[in-house]
């Protein structure tokens, strides 16, 4: 159990803290329940935990600068007094004028930038700030009802992705309010019983004459064209040739590259660190880019020292004239793929080559196997029927 040095909480002795891999609670020696929880990024926050009516309770109080160590303590001995003499909804109480545009912002600061990924943060971020304080913001975590998720559900409906995204988000949120304390441990979440949207999923893959016309277009603007840098140009041959994220090509560094061994060993992509191995026409890609002194990424921006991070505009310019006006650049993705498919690979071994984590996610592609597994057994009916009919198979019927 961590204890502050000095044994008290204070404005100075948690101003000394400061913790590197996990967050982590130091507690006050005067008021036993009373702490403050440390976060790898330096934010701290003022915690009280106590035991009433059988159970452990705890609760947050508050961020250290918004909140001063002298009324963190009063408040904990509060909810320490009304947790042992009330019961359960009067102790509650204290949590109804925490609202969802509050909590959010103590969620994204304690949990969503402690434990996610910069994309994610991101993600999270802008569905609050689209979504749900606008509709929910003053509505104290206690009393969101079912009836409400429902309206914001149902008010997203032309954008059924976003809807889903909203109430999923909303779902963590309130779970966090009740772990904390600021909503009943026996409330049921308002979110659970909602019915999702469908959505349908973007599935493009490119054909043989499209990456032809691709290779044609990518050829012409590494030649000087115009519309792409020659690190846009690479990063999208890359994207093709590995079946990598876009995130894991433009965050990628040069103490990541192993041309030696033919791999990618990548620290952090979106399931983790992962190798990715490299052909000799994607390692052939990465040995033709220059190295540049003080800057460690594969593919440069314009900025001194930074990578690129804007692939969107040369990439819309060039499948313009590629005349693949539909195509996605995650869709290089999905082509690899459904490539990897047709020559025969089964989905387990896809999937190791596209870094999937659950073997669900891999499953997508199901229905491309099942094309390729028909197209492989026409080929043997055919040969087999020119045999017993003695003919020659029709060309491209196998033999």
């Amino acid at each position: 159990m961590a204890r502050i040095q000095g044994g008290k909480i204070s404005k100075r002795s948690v101003e000394r803290l400061c913790v590197e891999e996990r967050d982590t609670i130091f507690w006050d020696r005067d008021l036993p329940g009373f702490g403050v929880r440390v976060y790898p990024s330096g934010a701290k926050v003022y915690v009280v935990q106590t035991r009433g009516q059988g159970r452990s309770r705890r609760a947050t109080l508050g961020r250290h600068g918004s909140l001063s160590p002298v009324d963190a303590r009063r408040n904990a001995a509060r909810f320490i007094a009304r947790v042992k003499e009330w019961d359960e909804p009067q102790a509650a109480a204290e949590s109804d004028v925490v609202t969802v545009a509050e909590f959010a912002e103590r969620y994204l600061e304690e949990h969503v930038a402690v434990r996610c990924k910069p994309r994610t943060r991101v993600l999270y971020e802008a569905v609050f700030r689209r979504h749900l304080v606008p509709t929910l913001g003053e509505t104290p975590v206690l009393e969101v009802s079912r009836e409400q998720v429902a309206d914001l559900h149902y008010g997203l409906r032309e954008t059924p992705y976003s809807a889903n995204r909203a109430v999923n988000l909303l779902a963590q949120l309130l779970d966090a309010a009740q772990e904390r304390g600021l909503r009943p441990s026996n409330a049921v979440n308002p979110c659970r019983s909602i019915e999702k949207f469908g959505e349908r999923r973007h599935e493009r893959f490119l054909s043989d004459e499209e990456f032809r016309r691709l290779g044609r277009v990518l050829e012409a603007a590494a030649g000087g064209a115009g519309g792409a840098s020659p690190a846009a140009v690479a990063a999208i041959r890359l994207l093709a040739l590995t079946g990598c994220r876009r995130s894991e090509i433009l965050g990628l560094r040069w103490d990541e590259v192993d041309l030696e061994a033919g791999e990618l060993r990548l620290r952090d992509s979106k399931t983790g660190a992962r190798t990715v191995p490299l052909s000799p026409a994607a390692a052939e890609v990465i040995a033709e880019l220059p190295t540049i002194p003080g800057n460690p990424w594969v593919i440069p921006g314009r900025n001194a020292g930074a990578p690129l991070r804007n692939l969107q505009y040369p990439w819309e310019i060039l499948r313009a004239r590629a005349g693949l006006d539909d195509v996605r650049i995650h869709d290089l993705r999905h082509s690899f793929a459904s490539r990897a498919l047709s020559l025969g690979e089964g989905l387990p071994i896809i999937g190791e080559l596209l870094g999937h984590r659950r073997a669900g996610t891999t499953a997508r592609y199901t229905h491309l196997a099942l094309e390729s597994v028909k197209a492989s057994a026409g080929r043997v009916a055919t040969s087999i029927e020119a045999d017993i009919h003695q003919r020659s198979p029709t060309p491209g019927g196998g033999g």
